[in-house]
């Protein structure tokens, strides 16, 4: 875990820029529920890293800004009853957010618009199935 944080190819936050907490738990866990601080919370400076370029700073700010608190992103596991565990649930989590947050954006859709041909198939096919019904009519006298 000293090699940092892998985001995705060319992003790895150093292990200096994540800050770790650890508390006890709630819920069931046995005789050592009261004794192990197994409650992870990993927290990352988004506004002041050196591991993103400015362009994906900005991207994951805009994006991440309901869940950052002074520009800080935190992260809680304690799913695991391992604090262990749930370290590894904390970065799990905090690599998938950054790696959605930092994105490129998806391509803007090209307006078009349907051939002359289609058109006029799918007009013909209409008078066609009009025709259809009109001749289904009661013959008149």
């Amino acid at each position: 875990m000293d090699s940092g944080l892998v985001v995705r190819a060319g992003v790895v936050i150093p292990e200096t820029e994540l800050a770790w907490r650890f508390s006890r738990s709630s819920g069931p866990g046995g005789q050592s529920v009261n004794t192990t601080d197994s409650r992870v919370e990993l927290s990352f400076d988004v506004r002041g890293t050196t591991a993103l370029s400015d362009v994906l700073r900005a991207r994951a700010l805009e994006r991440l800004r309901s869940r950052l608190v002074d520009g800080v992103l935190t992260v809680a596991a304690s799913e695991h009853k391992s604090q262990w565990r749930n370290r590894e649930a904390a970065r799990t989590r905090l690599a998938a957010l950054l790696r959605d947050a930092i994105a490129a954006p998806p391509r803007q859709r090209r307006p078009t618009k349907p051939s002359k041909s289609s058109v006029r198939r799918r007009l013909d096919d209409k008078k066609r199935r009009g025709e259809t019904k009109r001749l289904r009519g009661r013959p008149s006298d």
